[in-house]
């Protein structure tokens, strides 16, 4: 098995501050190809946590128009993956942002 570099960036909006504050729960974005256990293990490594679970959520990306050719095409989807922390975990880097 080979090592991969996995960077999660946090996501930061209304919806995911809320989920931290209310159900502590913590959005971020991640690349495509990873999938839970690797988000699950570099989540705990980078942010000294313990993870129960993690959902993955794909938002497509929008259509764009050329307004010169009229040709259209779409920007690249977005992976963000919500991890839930044990309870009395917190991530305080995530909510000073």
């Amino acid at each position: 098995m080979e090592s991969k570099n996995i960077t999660v960036k946090p996501v930061v909006s209304e919806k995911s501050y809320t989920l931290a504050n209310a159900s502590n729960k913590y959005t971020f974005a991640v690349e495509s190809g990873v999938n839970k256990i690797e988000i699950k293990n570099a989540v705990e490594a980078k942010y000294k946590v313990k993870v129960e679970t993690v959902n993955i959520v794909i938002k497509p990306g929008k259509m764009k128009r050329d307004w010169k050719t009229n040709r259209k095409s779409r920007k690249s989807d977005i992976r963000k993956a919500i991890v839930t922390l044990k309870k009395g975990d917190k991530i305080d880097e995530f909510l000073n942002i």
